[in-house]
């Protein structure tokens, strides 16, 4: 049995949640914020049998976009306000950690 941790933008994360619904795997949300540009993350922890796991990421992949967003915000400094250059960066994907569950109880 495996554990994955999928880290999902918020903007994909009802679409990752209907879709392992719809093919029968049980997930569990969790609302995160990321560390870089403190955006709204969705957590999922999702048990699954072993011989599922590339089904699950395949899932999650598929309604896991990738986007540009442009990045700059106003910094006070020195009693002076300076504004940043603007910057594009990439946001959403999915990070997808698989761990081994040594046991697994439903109570």
């Amino acid at each position: 049995m495996k554990l994955l941790l999928a880290i999902v933008n918020n903007d994909d994360s009802a679409a990752v949640a209907n879709n392992l619904t719809a093919k029968g795997h049980i997930a569990t949300k969790l609302s995160t914020t990321g560390g870089f540009l403190k955006a709204g993350n969705t957590t999922f922890l999702i048990g699954t049998d072993d011989e599922k796991v590339e089904e699950v990421i395949g899932i999650i992949k598929t309604f896991s976009h990738k986007r540009k967003q442009v990045v700059g915000d106003e910094t006070e400094f020195d009693f002076t306000l300076f504004k940043s250059v603007p910057v594009e960066v990439t946001v959403g994907g999915a990070a997808i950690f698989v761990l081994d569950v040594e046991n697994f109880i439903k109570c």
